[in-house]
């Protein structure tokens, strides 16, 4: 199993230094990769979780130029409140500077409220049919192509798009989502599924829904990842899904997504001050990992 580390990024106690210090507490401890949280405009009934959030794709690049090991993702960006062109440019130029450490997180967004205040709020309806051609420009750009892309929202045909990602035009992309069109999109454009919130026993249904589109469409079963909250030693009650209790209640839930084919979880533990932080990504390290 790899594991990922979820920035403190996101909440009232977000600051600069503990974004800093889990970026050395995931290359120290040997975590795969750091992973941003995405919003940008929420209304008032998302402000406990989402009204003060370092925006994602900046703080991807802030990141590449403090780290030299870990993997930068996105977990996820809600792809249709942006422009699909500036994005492949921010990602392909994160990547080539950082020699290929961008994975592209990928979601549709769910708050019709914000997509209105960030001026797109006509896209909230269409937002999936958006994601699917962003995600096939990208491809598109990214490959080096220099033939024209027509598309439903995007159309160029004399262009030329450069720097190209560090890896041949190979940034990773991960899609996240829980309804059967995402759960289809996954199997017929991502590189990985990206689950939230989900306990093994939810993810496994969603399984043969992503195998059967990428049946269909001629591609191999997406690999398949999850972020999950760890509440190690704690049995205090939170909303959704959490890997909680002791070292070996935690250990057995992960062997659980791993029988089910789960090779990756992002972690998002309840600390932001650099200090607890680094306590518990330890803790986990030390007590949980020896186990699974």
């Amino acid at each position: 199993m790899d594991y990922g580390l979820i920035l403190p990024s996101l909440g009232d106690d977000a600051t600069r230094e503990g974004i800093d210090a889990a970026g050395e507490i995931a290359e120290r401890l040997g975590f795969t990769d750091v992973w941003t949280t995405d919003h940008l405009l929420v209304d008032a009934s998302a402000a406990d979780d989402y009204g003060r959030i370092f925006e994602a794709v900046t703080t991807l690049a802030y990141l590449a130029g403090r780290t030299t090991t870990v993997r930068l993702g996105a977990s996820v960006i809600v792809v249709p409140m942006r422009n699909a062109v500036v994005l492949a440019k921010e990602l392909a130029t994160i990547d080539n500077l950082s020699r290929g450490r961008v994975i592209a997180g990928v979601g549709v967004g769910w708050s019709r409220a914000e997509f209105a205040n960030v001026g797109v709020a006509d896209r909230f309806a269409v937002r999936g049919a958006y994601t699917d051609e962003t995600v096939r420009l990208w491809r598109h750009l990214w490959s080096g192509a220099d033939w024209p892309f027509h598309g439903r929202f995007h159309t160029f045909d004399d262009f030329i798009f450069g720097p190209l990602p560090d890896r041949d035009g190979a940034i990773p992309i991960w899609i996240g989502g829980r309804q059967e069109a995402a759960l289809r999109r996954v199997g017929r454009l991502a590189d990985t599924y990206h689950a939230s919130a989900t306990s093994p026993s939810a993810y496994e249904p969603r399984l043969a829904v992503i195998r059967a589109a990428a049946d269909e469409a001629r591609r191999p079963m997406p690999a398949l990842s999850a972020r999950v909250r760890v509440r190690l030693d704690s049995s205090e009650p939170v909303d959704g899904y959490a890997m909680r209790g002791t070292p070996e209640d935690v250990a057995a839930e992960i062997r659980a997504f791993a029988a089910i084919g789960v090779g990756h979880l992002a972690l998002a533990f309840p600390a932001h001050d650099p200090g607890a932080l680094a306590s518990q990504a330890e803790a986990f390290v030390r007590e949980v990992v020896p186990l699974v």
